[in-house]
């Protein structure tokens, strides 16, 4: 596991920048932390990355949207569910399909989701500061994120 912590909005869709450049299609983030601990922010930097100039916003109303850009992002937000149905996984599964995608309040969807390439827990901390720790299946891509940002470190 790693940590990092951000001081502004900027710098946590920095910190969505740099993970955006180690991912692929086909992987999966998942988004963890209570409201307004800045998960969209950090998609929102993920997708500037990738080349997606327009609008980044919550899904929470609308399920899921779709960002074009040097890759298809799909941004999911779960909180409304309390769990995924067989119906309700067949209005989801579709973004999973050749994305990268960023599923906020996975907790939802415990058990269906395909498996996470990384997870992310963010906190708040002091006034605009979160606390954003790591983890995922493999060590690879925690070590390329730690190489990339001299302010992300590894969690005793």
């Amino acid at each position: 596991m790693i940590e990092t912590t951000t001081h502004s909005a900027a710098e946590t869709e920095a910190f969505g920048a740099l993970l955006a450049g180690l991912l692929v299609p086909g992987d999966i983030v998942l988004l963890r932390g209570e409201l307004g601990a800045g998960k969209t922010t950090l998609v929102r930097g993920a997708c500037r990355s990738l080349g997606i100039d327009g609008p980044v916003t919550s899904p929470t109303f609308t399920i899921g949207h779709l960002y074009e850009g040097t890759a298809t992002v799909a941004h999911l937000d779960l909180y409304r569910f309390s769990g995924l149905s067989d119906a309700e996984w067949g209005d989801v599964e579709p973004y999973f399909d050749g994305t990268i995608a960023f599923v906020e309040w996975p907790e939802a969807g415990h058990g269906a989701l395909p498996p996470a390439t990384v997870s992310l827990l963010l906190e708040h901390g002091a006034a605009d500061e979160r606390r954003i720790s790591a983890d995922t299946a493999t060590g690879t891509l925690l070590e390329d994120l730690v190489r990339a940002d001299p302010g992300v470190r590894h969690r005793d």
